[in-house]
């Protein structure tokens, strides 16, 4: 991708705002899951990107803004250059091919009065993928095989006889079978065992590079980011606290945040100290916002400054591969949110 971006995007949020209010038609407090949010994948570019943040960071609202499931107070998202909101006809089902999700509990995806084959099928008939029976039961197992599990071992079962293992990569399997050219994949590790991960997240790689298919990687867990990626966005409160290339933003943080995340992963090293009871100290100042748009990081910020409680601050290019949302880096030049991906892997760093 250069510079200019001139590749087309495949899926796009402009400006993305989400804000959910309480109390009776709306009229309670309310709160911002996210602000502002600017982000592209690009048709001509498959790649995997890392959207990494604790509970509350917005990455499940980012997810279904994404996928169309809820739409945004401001700003919008767009498909092939569409609105996604007002897709229909063709459009609105390339759509439904093009963009595929694999959700964090694939249980509550499965009929559990339905083989597992139900879910394969599904897809194949919806969008008339093979004509014929055996067509279609090849198709499937070309699928499984994909995906490293073992048609006698998978087919013909119900839900409960399988692990959380085998039907999550179940659900890569079924999202293969439309060969997409975009995977949401939100927290799709996080319910199975440890010694499930690698295999998972290894299929989700090999769909990146022997198939050509993007990944959107949404995650809390800093660690298996770093493993899948190449690019990572940094959320926190629902806004954009530092990203760019994975090896650059994890392996020398510049956000306190991300410094936060970071020290929290412990290493195998006895020599490193671990952080993951650290607790940032904020300065003693007075922290009261002065206006509507501030850090959201300044209560837990130890570098809190007079600016960062007066003005939300932008996106700074720190490095060709790196933006940082933090006033300590105010010396560099401001990017623009929607450039957000010139800092990326596969950008031109020129």
């Amino acid at each position: 991708m250069s510079e200019t971006m001139s590749s087309s995007p495949l899926l796009e949020a402009r400006d993305v705002t989400k804000t959910f209010s309480s109390g009776l038609l709306g009229r309670g407090a309310s709160l911002t899951a996210l602000a502002g949010f600017s982000f592209r994948v690009d048709a001509d570019n498959p790649s995997i990107t890392a959207i990494v943040g604790e509970s509350g960071s917005g990455k499940t609202t980012l997810a279904r803004l994404l996928l169309g499931l809820t739409t945004p107070t401001t700003g919008e998202v767009r498909y092939a250059g569409s609105d996604l909101t007002k897709l229909s006809g063709a459009a609105g089902k390339a759509f439904l091919r093009d963009v595929q999700v694999i959700f964090q509990d694939p249980f509550e995806v499965y009929n559990p009065f339905y083989k597992v084959d139900h879910v394969l099928q599904q897809p194949i008939k919806n969008f008339n993928l093979a004509n014929g029976r055996k067509a279609r039961q090849d198709l499937m197992e070309e699928a499984l095989n994909t995906v490293g599990l073992r048609v006698e071992e998978t087919l013909g079962r119900y839900p409960h006889q399988l692990s959380g293992g085998q039907r999550q990569r179940i659900m890569v399997a079924r999202a293969l079978l439309l060969r997409p050219k975009l995977i949401i994949a939100d927290e799709p590790v996080s319910m199975v065992d440890a010694s499930l991960r690698a295999t998972i997240l290894g299929s989700l790689q090999k769909l990146n590079r022997e198939f050509g298919i993007s990944i959107l990687y949404i995650t809390h867990d800093l660690t298996t980011a770093f493993q899948i990626s190449q690019d990572i966005i940094v959320l926190y409160r629902g806004t954009v606290a530092e990203s760019g290339d994975v090896q650059t933003v994890v392996g020398d943080p510049q956000h306190p945040y991300t410094q936060l995340l970071v020290g929290s992963v412990p290493l195998p090293n006895p020599d490193h100290e671990w952080q993951g009871e650290r607790v940032l100290d904020a300065p003693d100042a007075d922290l009261t916002p002065r206006g509507p748009s501030f850090c959201p990081f300044h209560d837990r910020c130890p570098h809190t400054m007079p600016i960062c409680i007066e003005e939300r601050p932008p996106l700074f290019r720190t490095s060709p591969d790196r933006a940082v949302s933090c006033y300590l880096y105010r010396e560099s030049p401001v990017l623009a949110a929607k450039e957000l991906s010139r800092v990326f892997a596969g950008a031109n760093k020129g």
